[in-house]
């Protein structure tokens, strides 16, 4: 593993200042803490989602067995959302270490300090999320 970029490495906006320490260590701060809540969110959910298999729902009537369906569905969804976020600041934790931490995905500029410091988990910046939601 490489060691962590430095914070006035990183790209910044024209016009914005550049990063210091100690706002990157605010943001990892946060994106690792929300690391760790998702994670047990995760296996919480997976816990209950095995133990809800455990019981067979045998002598369910139809309404039982779809509401049923219909919750099992509904936190599996749940838990998929968690992975995906749980991925995301996982990934902005890597790029920061590697430097390209605020780098547009699309367009390779600068996404902004604001807008990192806001939603961490950016990977492109306003303009390319634009166009993206466009589609």
């Amino acid at each position: 593993m490489t060691a962590p970029a430095e914070a006035a490495t990183l790209p910044v906006r024209e016009g914005e200042d550049r990063w210091t320490e100690r706002e990157l260590a605010e943001v990892r701060s946060e994106l690792a803490t929300e690391i760790v809540a998702l994670r047990e969110e995760i296996a919480a959910a997976a816990t209950q989602i095995a133990a809800g298999d455990a019981t067979d729902g045998a002598g369910d009537d139809l309404t039982d067995a779809g509401a049923k369906t219909y919750e099992r569905e509904h936190e599996m969804a749940l838990v998929n959302n968690a992975r995906d976020l749980l991925a995301q600041n996982e990934r902005a934790i890597e790029r920061m270490d590697a430097g390209t931490y605020g780098v547009c995905e699309s367009c390779g500029r600068p996404i902004g300090k604001g807008r990192l410091q806001a939603f961490p988990r950016a990977t492109l910046c306003v303009t390319c999320k634009q166009r993206e939601e466009r589609r």
